[in-house]
């Protein structure tokens, strides 16, 4: 049995959307899986029709954690929110995985401050899917820490190659580290001592990529730290919005560019597809003690479905099983040494 706790009140749409989409999603799966949704039972209820539904079971939480709230005051003052309940079920075996579409910083502190981390990870990150030329690539840390040291890089660099066989299906993902030249010595301290950590890693390390490579998927797993990455991410989805407007501008423009435009709408809407957050679920927490995504606040019933159907699969695939594995091939006394060495240096 997969059971995944669902926080139903993080999200801007409200409960209503994320019970919609988990409902959706657990169509989809096997009748061993539960849902369990937490938040307030009332409103819950509500957005269930008064109806008790096969597989679901609601968690009351009387607390929410907002958006605009510190992280980690919050988790400590509100116990009874939902991020903190649903984090408490998976703390306590009770739930295999968790789904939040709330505060970024507020699960990511609940999940350090309840199943903790990962034997060995010293951070944990936000992974991405981002969309390539070829295929979809795995970027790292997007959100979860804005200073790093270089082996938290290397460590997201092994996670991420975990993500990436799971999810991407690659047998030996590419690595490469978001750097602003493809040299070795190019970059801030943090770059050049990563850079070097990951050419000895015995991970498919291609080195440094630049902004431009990300589209052109040179690399599988795309490494940084978690102020970069956001910047990075939060103007990828912008673009999709910008551009869309000035390209529906442009069609309405002129009589023949409209009908050019519906002959051309199949072609827009694979695009809009492939390009949508929608389609990518939550983005997994990785290197905690439990397998925890973080959807987008704005998450519709689509998004929602998604995500749901994302933690399922990560739980199924064991994911924090291998990811313990694969830093145990890297090597702890590497991870060790160099986690000594860095202490005084960047971050």
């Amino acid at each position: 049995m997969v059971r995944i706790a669902v926080d139903a009140m993080g999200g801007d749409l409200g409960p209503g959307v994320v019970a919609h989409g988990s409902l959706r999603a657990l169509s989809q799966l096997d009748d061993e899986t539960r849902i369990l949704l937490v938040g307030n039972e009332t409103h819950l209820r509500a957005a269930l029709g008064g109806r008790s539904v096969a597989g679901v079971e609601i968690v009351h939480a009387p607390e929410v954690i907002g958006m605009h709230e510190a992280p980690a005051t919050a988790v400590r003052r509100k116990p009874g929110s939902s991020i903190a309940v649903a984090m408490q079920l998976l703390e306590d075996g009770r739930a295999d995985a968790l789904l939040s579409p709330g505060n970024t910083g507020a699960v990511v502190a609940a999940a350090l401050f309840g199943p903790g981390r990962i034997h060995g990870v010293h951070r944990p990150a936000i992974a991405t899917l981002f969309p390539t030329e070829e295929r979809d690539c795995v970027m790292l840390d997007v959100g979860a820490n804005a200073d790093c040291k270089p082996v938290h890089m290397l460590q997201f660099a092994a996670m991420g190659a975990v993500f990436a066989r799971l999810r991407l299906g690659c047998e030996r993902p590419r690595v490469g580290l978001l750097n602003i030249g493809e040299e070795d010595s190019k970059g801030n301290e943090l770059a050049v001592a990563a850079h070097a950590l990951l050419r000895q890693s015995g991970l498919h390390f291609v080195g440094n990529v630049e902004g431009r490579d990300l589209l052109a998927g040179r690399a599988d797993v795309v490494v940084c730290d978690g102020f970069v990455g956001n910047v990075v991410l939060k103007f990828a989805e912008s673009m999709l919005g910008f551009t869309g407007g000035l390209l529906k501008s442009q069609i309405h423009s002129s009589p023949r560019l409209m009908l050019g435009g519906l002959l051309m709408r199949p072609a827009f809407a694979h695009l809009k597809k492939r390009l949508d957050y929608q389609e990518f679920g939550g983005a997994p927490l990785l290197g905690v003690n439990g397998v925890v995504c973080i959807a987008h606040g704005r998450s519709s019933v689509r998004a929602i479905e998604s995500a749901v159907l994302g933690c399922h699969a990560l739980v199924r695939d064991q994911l924090i099983v291998r990811i313990g594995d694969e830093l145990r091939e890297i090597g702890g006394d590497l991870l060790e040494n160099n986690e000594q060495r860095t202490d005084h240096g960047n971050g």
